[in-house]
């Protein structure tokens, strides 16, 4: 060690944040970071292994991620230059804002929400104008327009679903926001990780004129959160100023091939879609009138609070129990909740029994 050596410091607006994590216990029923309770089809392995047999592993993968692209399109019916792949929706996110937002710039949230949103924000040097939903988390137009109105935001965030509460925003709302922002010179951002478990998508809105994302994932419907793989959807304008900010090659040829493969088995991700589903629609009756306070879903996960309020305390009980959920008591806004991820049968089964006996303590 040299003596006398001073540490660098790091830029003065990140001394006092702290790292995005979900943290993990090793217990029999892991219900809290809303993943798909079921694998891959089998085939979906076998062709993946097939495929990195031919990866030409001395090569760059494809800069452009064409078979990827031209896959998520047909799926979407939209041309390929409307679409954009990366590590997972955050790496999404991060890239428009790299675009979009920066230092000087401002963007709007509307809590309780994705973390990430307001996370990413900073993290890029712009500023977090935030919203609120009201107390039973729904996201009125006033509320919106007085963000717009007032903090003057380049990129307006919605999540719908809604992680954390599974809200899903009605399309008429969506769409005056898009209208809004077209006529005003902002960015819409609307997040869809959870989209496909909703009655209804943005994807639908979608048109060269307005000035909207759609971002997915991979993770949760495709069973592929091992894979760090996300996407956007939105007019090739949009799409191409996204091109100019992401580092290249960051998409792995392995990713680019499970990405491509996974297109193959839609019918069954839409039959897990089916399941999971059911199943959340199953723990919301069963939970209702159950002594906790449910919020409808439209998403993969449930949001409730016990009628006690003591979200810790049920939440210790539960994972002493063996299930583990996730604990928002510490979130904005979230004081007493816990989240729910939809697991198979088994595991909701034990949740609903675990979280019985929780409430009756």
């Amino acid at each position: 060690m040299t003596v006398g050596s001073r540490r660098p410091s790091v830029r003065g607006d990140l001394v006092a944040m702290e790292g995005y994590h979900s943290p993990q216990v090793s217990v029999p029923v892991r219900l809290n970071t809303n993943e798909s309770p079921f694998p891959p089809p089998p085939g979906f392995a076998t062709d993946l292994a097939a495929a990195i047999a031919g990866v030409e592993w001395h090569r760059y993968p494809d800069r452009a991620a064409t078979a990827l692209r031209t896959g998520i399109a047909a799926l979407h019916d939209v041309p390929v230059e409307q679409v954009f792949a990366a590590n997972g929706s955050n790496e999404v996110l991060q890239t428009i804002l790299l675009a979009y937002a920066g230092h000087g710039r401002r963007v709007a949230t509307f809590e309780p929400t994705y973390a990430l949103h307001g996370h990413i924000t900073r993290l890029t040097g712009a500023t977090v104008v935030e919203g609120e939903r009201d107390a039973d988390f729904v996201l009125g137009a006033d509320e919106v327009w007085r963000v717009l109105d007032e903090g003057d935001p380049h990129v307006v965030f919605l999540c719908s679903p809604n992680n954390p509460t599974g809200l899903v925003d009605p399309p008429e709302l969506v769409r005056a926001v898009a209208e809004r922002c077209a006529r005003d010179g902002r960015l819409l951002v609307v997040d869809e990780a959870y989209g496909q478990f909703s009655p209804w998508s943005a994807t639908s809105l979608l048109h060269d004129d307005l000035p909207m994302v759609v971002s997915r994932t991979f993770s949760k419907t495709w069973s592929m959160a091992a894979a760090r793989l996300g996407y956007a959807l939105g007019p090739a304008w949009v799409i191409a100023e996204l091109e100019k900010v992401v580092l290249p090659y960051h998409l792995d040829a392995v990713k680019q091939l499970a990405g491509t493969l996974a297109l193959r088995h839609t019918d069954a991700m839409e039959h897990r879609v089916g399941q999971i589903v059911a199943e959340r629609d199953r723990i919301v009756a069963a939970m209702t009138g159950s002594g906790v306070r449910v919020w409808p879903s439209g998403a993969n996960f449930v949001l409730f609070r016990p009628a006690d309020g003591d979200g810790d305390g049920v939440w210790r009980r539960l994972l002493d129990a063996g299930v583990l959920v996730r604990n928002c008591a510490s979130w904005p806004r979230l004081g007493g909740c816990l989240r729910v991820t939809v697991g198979t049968v088994e595991e909701n089964d034990l949740f609903l029994s675990a979280l019985r006996a929780a409430t009756a303590a």
